[in-house]
């Protein structure tokens, strides 16, 4: 969409875009080598990658190949049920989320274990062309709208003429690119929340698992939210053996997420509960 008022056109911004772009891949000959040489019978009925390492990890703790429980759904449900989320740290994948607000990736970077992060930088880039993400319960009143408008408009122009002065101050600096730094850098300081950013995350099957029940919960911030939620939508094609026990629930604003067997008053010990208001697996209290 796009707002007029500026010497450049405001675009704005109301959904952001998850993207996977990245997964693993087993390597058989490796596999079938290791189980040849401990005189190991195995197979399994998936072919995702990820489900595939994480059946073997934990195999590996009980040497149960080949025996036990059958199929990998109900290998990895029952770690799941028991809390062993060691195994699925073994389970990696990369996204690219783009059309989000700097208030977004501030909340997520708090999600440390389990995640890696290369953000686009303010002091390289120019922003003075930036997209502005607006939240919905501003959008939909034209009153509020205006205003925010009105003061997006001018952290834009303010940005503007402050890049400009502070190039002005480090003429000076033979090195182009440092010049620029050293100006944007400075100048960003006024930059809304609302600005628009690109983040590439990688992450394990645990540390999505705990952010797709923090995130996805009723107190979640709605923008969050909707993160969570695409990632899990994501995730439940990808790899439904380690995400198909989440259930969505409609919700104004997007849904909330769910286990399966999980009420909304709480959770069983262990089983991380999106409506429990509680702690995720690794303790880390909701902000």
């Amino acid at each position: 969409m796009v707002a007029a008022g500026a010497e450049r056109p405001l675009r704005i911004i109301r959904e952001p875009r998850v993207r996977l772009v990245g997964r693993q891949v087993v390597d058989a000959a490796a596999v079938a080598d290791f189980l040849a040489e401990h005189e190991l019978t195995w197979t399994t009925d998936t072919e995702v990658g990820a489900e595939v390492l994480a059946e073997m990890a934990g195999r590996l703790c009980y040497l149960s190949y080949g025996r036990g429980r059958k199929t990998n759904r109900e290998f990895i449900g029952h770690l799941v049920e028991v809390g062993h989320g060691s195994v699925l740290e073994h389970c990696v994948w990369s996204f690219v989320i783009t059309g989000v607000s700097r208030s977004l990736t501030h909340e997520l970077v708090r999600h440390r274990a389990g995640w890696a992060y290369s953000q686009l930088s303010q002091r390289y880039v120019d922003e003075s062309a930036s997209p502005y993400v607006e939240p919905a319960a501003i959008a939909e009143d034209p009153a509020l709208h205006a205003v925010w408008v009105e003061a997006v408009n001018g952290a834009r122009a303010a940005y503007d003429r402050l890049v400009e002065g502070l190039e002005r101050r480090y003429a000076a600096e033979p090195d182009a690119t440092l010049r620029r730094k050293l100006a944007r850098q400075a100048a960003r300081s006024v930059l809304p929340n609302a600005t628009e950013t690109r983040i590439f995350v990688t992450a394990n099957a645990r540390a999505l698992r705990h952010f797709i029940e923090m995130r996805g919960s009723a107190a979640a911030d709605v923008e969050i939210r909707a993160v969570a939620l695409q990632i899990l939508r994501l995730m439940r094609r990808e790899a439904p053996s380690l995400f198909a026990d989440y259930e969505l629930e409609p919700l104004p604003g997007g849904g909330v997420v769910r286990r399966e067997g999980v009420s909304r008053a709480g959770a069983p010990p262990g089983r991380g509960g999106v409506a429990d208001g509680g702690h995720g697996p690794r303790g880390a209290p909701r902000r």
